[in-house]
């Protein structure tokens, strides 16, 4: 994994959520990868678990944004940090660990999140 490569990765995963597309969705995860939300909530386990989430309940076009970038790289390993703003005021600032298989695909993703304060998000 290189810092372009792990770059388009993030933009495709963008992608994914914004379109809610399953194929490009399915194409960022191997076939048993393991979704972390939190570092304290259990895993989605599976492409086809973690398509169904994405695809069960999506954010309403044009209802947010994100930028995401990577930190560092360590072999198949990768962090990302980035924001996801909503049109509503919230802001997050993320962080994403990833591990990448020999394909490309992402085969353990977690996710750290904070939400803003108010007197800075509003």
């Amino acid at each position: 994994m290189d810092q372009a490569t792990f770059q388009d990765w993030l933009n495709r995963y963008i992608d994914g959520w914004r379109t809610g597309d399953a194929g490009a969705i399915g194409d960022l995860f191997s076939e048993n990868a393991r979704y972390f939300y939190g570092p304290y909530r259990e895993p989605l386990v599976g492409r086809e678990a973690i398509v169904g989430d994405w695809t069960s309940n999506p954010d309403a076009p044009g209802s947010w944004e994100a930028e995401y970038r990577p930190l560092a790289i360590d072999g198949e390993t990768a962090v990302a940090i980035g924001e996801s703003r909503y049109a509503d005021g919230r802001t997050f600032s993320n962080i994403f660990v990833c591990r990448f298989d020999a394909d490309g695909r992402c085969s353990e993703f977690r996710e750290w999140f904070m939400e803003a304060p108010k007197s800075r998000s509003g």
